[in-house]
């Protein structure tokens, strides 16, 4: 009896495939991990701003720096920090992801060529596939061969191609898949749009990887001028500056006068305050240059995120613990 009601109700592949198109299971819609990363770091930045801000004030005394007068300077570093926290998990989680979308996509090509080739031996789109599928396409492999084993079940083409278009979700993947799916409803010999599209896909990520290749030139120029910035304050700071303040103390203590006017009167109080702008300024130089830079490499400014990043820690910590203090 148990026997007979399993084979009635399961009647071969193609009632299973019907029951697939009639109702197909999509996944739930999740916030991608990039995002979710943006807004946690959002929380953490926030809380970070207010700590700097009430340092700011003086109304809190938390100190990175040891030994260090409370001020405006404890207050940047809550700043950057906060900073940090915001676009640096995003800029490389989504940097991770772009570079994850470009391998997939890389071996789209040579899957749509294998597609087309088995097309040309009067083999069904459905057969095709199933053929090509066994082939080896990096992280797109898995993903096909699901798609061939729907096929196998007698899932319409159809269907599966758009499934399969769901799980991938690329551009690049979107877009082919969607003028196959037109291809094989409007008849024809898909073949030839196969092979148009890989060629023209092939085409398209070569321009891309040539121009990323030409503007690796101008991000180490970016990288280069932001480091030779960080020297320049180093020996204005270690170097300049105090000879300054030296040389115009022993002025002082003689009672001599420059250019008519006593030189006891000559004030360096402001010389401490200029470690304030250096550092205002490595931020806006590392903050700008790394968003100029991911634009120029890929158009993204989630890729600058990653650069800035980078060139805002590292200019911060120069700033913080290379850079000796200027004290008068």
């Amino acid at each position: 009896m148990a026997t007979a009601t399993a084979s009635s109700t399961v009647t071969g592949p193609r009632s299973f495939g019907a029951a697939v198109d009639l109702k197909i299971e999509k996944a739930r819609p999740t916030l991608p991990t990039e995002t979710l990363a943006l807004y946690a770091g959002l929380v953490v930045g926030v809380v970070l701003f207010v700590v700097g801000a009430l340092n700011a004030l003086g109304l809190l005394t938390v100190l990175i720096q040891p030994g260090e007068n409370p001020g405006l300077n404890p207050a940047i570093d809550f700043f950057v920090l906060g900073g940090l926290a915001i676009i640096g998990p995003y800029g490389f989680l989504s940097s991770a992801h772009y570079r994850k979308i470009q391998r997939i996509e890389s071996r789209l090509p040579d899957f749509l060529r294998d597609v087309a080739e088995a097309g040309r031996f009067g083999m069904t789109l459905p057969d095709a596939i199933i053929v090509a599928s066994k082939g080896r396409y990096d992280l797109l492999t898995g993903e096909i061969k699901k798609m061939a084993s729907q096929l196998e079940w007698g899932v319409p083409v159809t269907t599966a191609l758009s499934l399969f278009k769901e799980r991938v979700n690329t551009p690049l993947v979107n877009r082919t898949v969607s003028i196959i799916i037109k291809a094989n409803e409007a008849g024809g010999n898909v073949a030839d749009v196969l092979s148009m599209v890989a060629r023209d896909t092939r085409d398209a990520q070569i321009t891309t990887q040539e121009r990323q290749i030409t503007m690796l030139t101008y991000l180490t120029v970016i990288y280069i001028s932001f480091y030779v910035f960080l020297v320049t304050i180093y020996i204005m700071a270690g170097v300049f500056l105090p000879q300054m303040i030296t040389a115009g103390q022993g002025i002082a203590s003689s009672g001599t006068s420059v250019g008519g006017a006593s030189a006891i009167s000559l004030n360096f109080s402001a010389i401490p305050e200029l470690f304030l702008a250096f550092m205002v300024a490595v931020i806006v130089h590392a903050v700008g240059d790394g968003i100029m830079a991911g634009v120029i490499i890929n158009g993204r400014m989630s890729e600058g995120f990653q650069h800035a990043t980078v060139m805002l820690a590292s200019g911060w910590l120069f700033m913080r613990y290379a850079v000796p203090p200027l004290n008068v």
